[in-house]
């Protein structure tokens, strides 16, 4: 029987995508998996890792290359005249790339890089190199002339190369140790030579790299007099025997894995001077359990500053360093009764001063402190979250950052760059159009940005901007014009629509997506996409995905709701959670369900939804929960048991088994899999170090002890996400195939 309760719903936008070149497409063509895991990128030519140098006269990013995606160039645009040129040639400075150590495997897992060739680079702080790292080892490229020069050959991968701010050394870390190298002479000096076994230097450990945001294991002082780095003893952290399962056979991995409750890695941070080749170990306090957060240094190189965060993440020292002696002092304390977030948002100005952010009003703002740590005042206010500190015009005393934010109001489907004071408390000033969703990059002076932007009708785009928001010139237009890979098929991309749920006091943002040719008179099924979990939300006016338009095609509406706990919103949004994951999620996620059911337009027994990762989870507990009534559900790498999970992000949220056992209890899903309301496709890549494989086959033998039958797909050597054009085309031909079975046009209660 239909549900004709009516949440009380404001759309905020029903914007069709349709424009008046689109609509004169003769015969759109529909979209098909095929094309869409193909070369070219139907995204088009998008730019990645957009950086300007720091005087802001020239642009580098990472370009896929047009004959294969997973491959990445490095390119160089100047701001003035000039097109952009190729700067470093993945395949013809590594034709054959071979295959990666396991450190530098993890390590891209955890900073998210599937491609291949130029993933990362880095500028000097005087913008006359560029370093790239490139398939293991290391080249440099001189930004006057743009000659190409490598700096290694060897056989070990040399990882997180960074070039000194004056310019002169490059820096790297291989086989654990810290390497210098003096680009005057070409010699290589060792800064630590014991890294080895369960002893790391210079190298952020695990659960930094994969929940603490934190890539890097070692910070040059700006002086180059100084580096501060970390050494890292793995010898505490439990073995967890993990198999990592390939087409060709498997091996045993024992991995060190810090699981809720458990040892952490012990992490020190020392100061090396290179002028008396002295290593002062650093006073981080008496309490070993603690986790170094972030590391900083002040603009004159006189003060290290360290962000300390307890074991229970409800407290954040800032620490004050002397580098010379190692002595700290605690300079400001962040609270919070749930857990305090990091940010990086922390910049140290010229005249000793800086400026932070905290969420201590109930939302994150941007405050001034002097060197002692005393507040000077309030950068930003308002009832809304400062998203990221951007940039910082010292001489003019301009601040920017990003928000999502209009007069005055919270508005989480929409983000701007907006402009305000060091001097004085001001009301912020939109740099960049509302409409949309921007990011930006600023350059050292504070006098011009890149700005990323993207709507329901523009593809990703990258421009160059002065910091007033004068269009300089296009990066990457990605123009969406005949040309387009996507242009073929744009005409076909459904209509979406903004509303909003109120769920315990708070404003729930969704949007919709319809079939092409959709019909308010019939019915439809509906996909349900789903994270859920803690972090940006994904409902936003942004260009749609090609996936999603497979769905859609397929006659699917598309359906996302940023639950409580998700997205950049207040404290009190995202601490609904603490303690009870899976609860209040599920909640709201059920106040969704219920409300798609009151549209006349939605068929009310053919409602899946679809996850991977915390998305995963929640597939697998709405399915599990008798008031979603969902048909199907589709889990991807879902974490089941949140004891088998790693500590800083887990007990962040949910403090530890033993503290919470009533909480660790509720969202355990084998207890509820009884409860399965309709047809399960669980996924998992056998290579996990993420969510190890153990969450989903205490799943598997779960349902096979209780004979419930389920669909089961496993990627052999793929970890926590699926990559390559190959594989995700069976991966999307698996999710349509297994949709149009349980809730499509061949669902046994499929209707007209």
């Amino acid at each position: 029987m239909r549900n004709k309760l009516l949440a009380s719903t404001l759309f905020l936008a029903a914007l069709s995508p349709f424009t008046a070149v689109m609509a004169q497409t003769a015969d759109p063509a529909v979209l098909t998996p095929e094309r869409v895991f193909a070369n070219p990128s139907l995204a088009g030519p998008v730019a990645k890792s957009v950086s300007l140098s720091p005087d802001g006269e020239l642009v580098a990013f990472l370009r896929s290359r047009e004959d294969d995606v997973d491959v990445q160039d490095l390119w160089a645009a100047p701001i003035g005249e000039g097109e952009p040129f190729r700067l470093i040639d993945a395949r013809a400075l590594v034709p054959d790339a071979g295959e990666l150590s396991e450190a530098e495997k993890a390590r891209r897992e955890r900073m998210r890089i599937s491609q291949r060739g130029v993933v990362e680079y880095s500028w000097d702080q005087q913008g006359r190199y560029i370093l790239a790292p490139l398939e293991g080892d290391i080249f440099l490229a001189e930004r006057e002339g743009g000659a190409v020069r490598r700096l290694t050959e060897t056989s070990a991968d040399e990882i997180d190369a960074k070039v000194s701010p004056k310019g002169n050394f490059v820096s790297f870390v291989r086989d654990q140790d810290l390497v210098v190298l003096d680009l005057n002479g070409n010699r290589e000096t060792a800064v630590t030579t014991d890294g080895d076994g369960l002893i790391t230097w210079a190298t952020a450990e695990f659960i930094a790299q994969e929940e603490m945001d934190r890539d890097t294991g070692y910070w040059w002082s700006p002086n180059e007099r100084y580096i501060a780095l970390q050494r890292t003893d793995e010898s505490t952290v439990d073995i967890i025997p993990r198999l990592d399962i390939t087409g060709g056979g498997a091996r045993v991995i024992e991995q060190r894995y810090p699981r809720a409750g458990r040892p952490n890695a012990v992490v020190e941070l020392y100061v090396h001077d290179r002028e008396t080749g002295q290593r002062t170990k650093v006073d981080l306090g008496a309490n070993a359990d603690i986790y170094m957060a972030r590391v900083d240094w002040s603009a004159d190189g006189r003060t290290l500053y360290v962000q300390r965060q307890s074991r229970d993440q409800k407290t954040l020292d800032l620490l004050s360093v002397d580098p010379a002696t190692g002595a700290s002092r605690v300079i400001s304390t962040q609270r919070s009764d749930a857990w305090v977030s990091l940010s990086h948002d922390f910049r140290a100005l010229d005249d000793g001063n800086f400026i932070w952010s905290s969420e201590e009003t109930g939302w994150r703002h941007l405050y001034l402190y002097n060197r002692e740590g005393r507040r000077l005042r309030a950068i930003t206010r308002g009832d809304w979250p400062v998203k990221a500190l951007t940039g910082v015009n010292q001489r003019t005393g301009e601040v920017f950052f990003t928000a999502s934010m209009r007069d005055g109001r919270e508005l989480p489907i929409e983000r701007q760059m907006f402009r305000a004071s060091l001097r004085r408390t001001v009301t912020p000033v939109a740099i960049t159009p509302a409409g949309g969703w921007w990011a930006a990059s600023m350059n050292r002076t504070g006098t011009a940005y890149v700005g990323d932007y993207t709507d329901l009708n523009t593809p990703a785009q990258s421009g160059l901007y002065r910091a007033d928001g004068t269009f300089v010139r296009w990066i990457e237009e990605n123009r969406l014009d005949a040309d387009h890979p996507i242009y073929p098929y744009v005409s076909r991309r459904g209509e979406v629509t903004f509303g909003t749920l109120e769920s315990h006091g708070e404003t729930l943002v969704w949007q919709m997506t319809t079939p092409p040719g959709f019909d308010p008179s019939k019915q439809y099924p509906v996909v349900m996409q789903v994270y859920g979990g803690p972090g940006a939300g994904a409902v936003r006016r942004s260009w749609q995905s090609s996936t999603n338009q497979l769905l859609t095609e397929a006659g699917y509406i598309v359906f996302r709701l940023d639950n409580r706990g998700e997205g950049d919103r207040s404290a009190a949004f995202k601490q609904a959670l603490h303690l009870k994951m899976g609860q209040p999620e599920i909640e709201d996620q059920v106040l969704a369900a219920n409300y798609l059911r009151s549209l006349p337009y939605v068929s009310d027994d053919r409602i899946a939804m679809m996850g991977w990762s915390y998305g995963g989870f929640m597939s697998l507990m709405a399915l599990t929960e008798p008031q979603m009534g969902l048909t199907s559900a589709i889990a991807g790498a879902p974490p089941t048991e949140w004891s088998l999970y790693d500590t800083h992000y887990t007990e962040r949220f949910m403090s530890t088994p033993e503290a919470n056992a009533a909480g660790y209890a509720a969202s355990d899903a084998i207890p509820r899999l009884p409860n399965l309301t309709g047809r399960l496709l669980l996924m998992h890549g056998m290579a996990d170090d993420n969510v190890i494989l153990e969450n989903s086959t205490r799943v598997i033998d779960a349902l096979q002890a209780s004979s419930i039958p389920f669909e089961l797909m496993l990627y052999p050597g793929q970890r926590h996400g699926v990559r390559g054009n190959e594989r995700q085309l069976q991966q999307w031909r698996t999710y349509l195939d297994f949709l149009d079975r349980t809730i499509g046009t061949r669902a046994p209660a499929a209707r007209d």
